[in-house]
Order: structure tokens, then C-alpha cells, then sequence
């Protein structure tokens, strides 16, 4: 299938938190320096598709909103919506959670807590049914569907746990059916972490597959330079995978710091509060790129040739991962709400802001030229 990359090579950007940042007061300039609308401007430098995460139920059982965009129906419907009217491509990635689900936590949502083996396994097909029809019914039906959100130690724990390939070909799969019940043409992700680690890959999808594993049209990577090796990793594993399994490749995430500054007086937080850069200085000797705006253009160029580089044509491009969350006091990763559901200590501030394409006051960054004239 691959019908969203069969037409263009994906220029993605993960906006998920853009509703939030509007409301707190963020603003964003073109080349030009005029205030602009975010969509037009990533538009004007190429983007063509965006990523849009959504939660089960991101509200405490008080109503508390868990932050880092409350991404529920309403808030990514109205993105969605947004970015059909631009005529972009939408990527819906579900979470099958109330919050953040990643490698490290797979929290089932608060609804399903008790629930396990066909129970759990009927909620997550109901679950994705339900979402899909009410994206067709409002005429915004995403044009691929990611089922789970780096999957690599499975999902909805502790039923799908790896290494417990059964149980998560069986979540996965019902999330599979609940996309091709409703549109069959709709391509279907698989998304894994640690884009670099092409063990990592080669045993999760032959686990999934010896475990009759639904055959799916997209394998998805997070690749952030800090923590997933280098690009000559991440190549290697995207030309391995290509020939491996024959499937399209997007990497799902991606970012690079432009700059070390700190960015406390944007946020206006006390610094127990603050969730601090993501890119601290011992991780920042990993990267063999210099943090700054050239050096993410230069990070930005060598990325995009080492997927269209991939065998086969199988690299089909990419998503930058929040590429506008600028630091605004009020947006941060989680609120005590959500550090309660999750069961972390915190805090809950920004911890992305050095890596975004836009700078702190909101202007466009060297990386989104490379990006446009790739």
C-alpha cells in the first residue's frame, strides 16, 4: 500500500502541542520576521504531512488536564482539521494510554486498568474503531495510522510486555483490524525507539512475526542523536531493514539542539520546577555535530541524504519531533496530574526547547531552509 508516500517524500513535523502553545501566547515569525500562522510558515519551507499524538483520556479523574498538548479527541481533531485544510498529510499516532508512552512506560489508560487478555485485547479494537469513525465522520480521516508509540518493550503493561511477543502481536493485531475495519487503505505503522540499535529491530520484528504478528505497510524510527548512536547507525539499520523485511521506512522521530542556552527566563520557574535542557553536556559529547543553528542545518542535511539513500526507495522521510515547542510559562512535559498517573517524581517543564527549528523568541531556524530545499 503506502499510499501517503507513495506521492512525495514525507517532510513531517510533529506539532502536537501546538494548540497549547497558541493559548499560553506562543507566536511565530517567518524569514521575513512577520508574525505568522505556525502551518503556514512549516508550509512555506516544505512540510507536506503532520504527526499528531493522541491519549486515551488525558484528564485526571478531577478533570486535571495532564499537559504536553491534553492531546484528546477535540484538541487533535481541530489539528487535524487544520492540516487537511492546508492540504497536509496527518499521521495519527496512537498512544493507547492517558499520557506519555514510550520504552519506559506503557501505562494502560485509567478505563482499562483492570482489564487483560480478550478483554483488553477487544478494548484496544473497539478503542481504535471508535477514533477512526469519528475522524471520517468529521471528513478528516488521517492518512496513515500508527498503531502504538515506540513499541520496543511492547504495550499496555504488563499484559504486553516484551518479552512477551504473543501477547503484544495479539494488542498490536487488534489495533491493526480496527484500522482495516474502517479503511483498508489507510497504512499502518509499527514505531519503534533507538533508531540506531538494528538488533533492537531485527529481534522485535521477528518476534512479532514468528508470533503471527499482522502483516502491517510502515516500520516507523525514533532517531535523536544523543541517545541513538550515530547516523552511520541509523543507516545502517535503515538499509538492513529495507532489505530485511521490505518495508517503508519513516523516521517517526527526530531532533538536534541548536543551541546550549538555558532558557529559564522564558519559562519563569522555580529550578526545582524545571525539567531542564534534554540535551545535557555529557550527552552532548555523543553527538558529532556542535550544538548549534549551523550545526543542526548540518545534522539536518546528512539525515535526510542517509534516507534517501536507503535501498530500494524505501526511505520515504521523516517527522521532526516538536519543532515549535518554544519555551512559554505554562507548557511543560507533564503537570502534577499527570506525575501522579504516571507515578514520577518530575518536575514538569520544558525539556525540548533547544531542540526545536524555531529559536526561543520564535524564529525560523537554519534547519527548515535544508529542509525546504532538499
Amino acid at each position: 500500500m503506502g499510499v501517503i508516500s507513495e506521492k512525495k517524500f514525507i517532510k513531517g513535523m510533529d506539532v502536537s502541542t501546538l494548540l497549547e502553545l497558541e493559548q499560553l501566547g506562543a507566536k511565530y515569525y517567518d524569514s521575513d520576521g512577520d508574525e505568522r500562522n505556525l502551518l503556514a510558515i512549516l508550509q512555506e519551507y516544505g512540510t507536506n504531512a503532520v504527526r499528531l499524538r493522541l491519549w486515551n483520556n488525558p484528564y485526571s479523574k478531577d478533570g486535571e488536564p495532564y499537559g504536553a498538548g491534553t492531546d484528546d479527541m477535540e484538541t487533535v481533531m481541530e489539528l487535524a482539521r487544520r492540516a487537511k485544510d492546508r492540504g497536509m498529510d496527518v499521521l495519527l499516532n496512537l498512544h493507547y494510554s492517558d499520557f506519555w508512552a514510550d520504552p519506559g512506560k506503557q501505562v494502560k489508560p485509567k478505563a482499562w486498568y483492570d482489564f487483560t487478555g480478550k478483554r483488553l485485547e477487544c478494548a484496544v479494537y473497539d478503542y481504535t474503531m471508535a477514533v477512526l469513525r469519528e475522524f471520517q465522520r468529521e471528513g478528516v480521516l488521517p492518512d496513515m495510522v500508527q498503531v502504538g508509540n515506540e513499541l520496543s518493550s511492547g504495550l499496555l503493561w504488563p499484559d504486553g510486555k516484551s518479552p512477551d511477543f504473543e501477547s503484544i502481536a495479539m494488542l498490536v493485531n487488534a489495533g491493526i483490524h480496527g484500522v482495516r475495519d474502517i479503511e483498508p487503505d489507510i497504512p499502518v505503522m509499527l514505531h519503534l525507539d533507538n533508531g540506531g540499535n538494528n538488533a533492537l529491530y531485527r529481534e522485535w520484528f521477528d518476534s512479532y512475526f514468528a508470533s503471527d504478528g499482522e502483516d502491517f505497510d510502515v516500520i516507523g524510527l525514533s532517531y535523536y542523536p544523543f541517545w541513538h548512536g550515530s547516523l552511520d547507525d541509523l543507516a545502517h539499520n535503515m538499509n538492513d531493514l529495507a532489505l530485511r523485511y521490505g518495508k517503508e521506512l519513516i523516521v517517526a522521530e527526530v531532533s538536534m539542539g541548536f543551541t546550549m542556552e538555558d532558557y529559564a527566563s522564558y519559562e519563569k520557574l522555580a529550578p526545582s520546577q524545571r525539567k531542564g535542557m534534554a540535551t545535557k553536556p555529557e550527552l552532548v559529547e555523543k553527538i558529532d555535530y556542535p550544538m548549534t543553528k549551523q550545526g543542526q542545518a548540518d545534522f539536518m542535511k546528512d539525515f535526510l541524504d542517509r534516507i534517501s539513500n536507503v535501498p530500494k526507495g524505501l526511505g520515504k522521510g521523516f517527522f521532526y519531533w516538536e519543532p515549535a515547542w518554544i519555551p512559554v510559562p505554562g507548557s511543560g512535559w507533564a503537570t502534577e496530574a499527570s506525575l501522579k498517573y504516571m507515578k514520577d517524581p518530575g518536575p514538569c517543564g520544558n525539556e525540548w526547547a533547544n531542540q526545536a527549528l524555531f529559536d526561543y523568541e520564535g524564529r525560523p531556524l537554519p534547519a527548515l531552509d535544508v529542509i525546504k530545499d532538499f
